[in-house]
């Protein structure tokens, strides 16, 4: 599936299931949680924290696809083609980052 894909499939779920959109300031807010419950995860999977007793380990690719849902919903709503979005965000990337990290001692290391 294609980003545009992706785009289009959500707003249709939206239209079908979702009644709207909610506001902006409102999926800015769900975008947080969700990263923030993708963090705890991953701070627990392969950091120093572990899960407490009982708590039941997350799907992480769970999480990331609610993550990128959101994302999603927050194009849509705001106009932002993703797929011409990261085609430019990569060509920028690729411009100034073509040699730094190449040339990071903390990577060559």
């Amino acid at each position: 599936m294609t980003i545009a894909e992706s785009q289009e499939l959500v707003d249709q779920w939206i239209k079908t299931h979702g009644v709207r959109y909610f506001n902006e300031l409102t999926n800015m807010a769900i975008l947080t949680e969700e990263v923030g419950e993708l963090a705890r995860i991953v701070s627990r999977s392969y950091g120093e924290q572990s899960f407490k007793p009982g708590e039941e380990q997350e799907d992480i690719g769970n999480e990331l696809a609610d993550v990128l849902w959101v994302l999603i919903c927050l194009a849509n709503q705001t106009g932002v083609d993703l797929t011409q979005a990261f085609q430019k965000n990569l060509e920028k990337k690729t411009g100034r980052d073509h040699r730094r990290h190449h040339q990071n001692p903390k990577l060559n290391s």
